[in-house]
């Protein structure tokens, strides 16, 4: 499954993958506990393939974030809990991309991306290369 199917929804903890739309919204199954909700067309909801963390170079790629993850922990979960205190967070993502805008990602955003990425660890979702089309690339 590729991240063009999972979403984060505001005010809903963990990721949900998209299972069908509706006249009024979607309908999105909870990788945490595989509930499924119904969401309305004015929610806040983000494709994690469309997220971006900023740098002092450019925006990159949630999924390169997870890539540059994959690697460190060849394969396996953070090293670092996402509810560790806020200067092992730091260190940890510096350590990954050690080029991250410090003023512009917060710690609760990093906190969301070790938290997401474990998500998917634990539900199989670890391809994180690019589409096949490549249209990821240029977006």
């Amino acid at each position: 499954m590729s991240l063009d199917k999972i979403l984060s929804i505001g005010g809903k903890p963990g990721l949900y993958k998209l299972v069908t739309q509706t006249r009024t919204g979607f309908v999105a199954e909870s990788l945490i506990d595989q509930k499924r909700i119904t969401v309305g067309m004015r929610s806040n909801v983000s494709i994690l393939s469309e997220i971006a963390i900023y740098t002092l170079d450019e925006e990159l790629p949630l999924r390169d974030v997870f890539l540059k993850i994959q690697v460190k922990e060849k394969g396996g979960k953070t090293s670092v809990a996402h509810k560790a205190e806020k200067i092992k967070l730091e260190e940890y993502f510096f350590e990954i991309l050690p080029n991250y805008d410090e003023d512009r990602v917060y710690a609760s955003d990093i906190k969301k991306v070790m938290q997401w990425y474990n998500i998917l660890h634990e539900n199989n979702i670890t391809d994180f290369s690019a589409d096949k089309d490549g249209a990821s690339e240029e977006e």
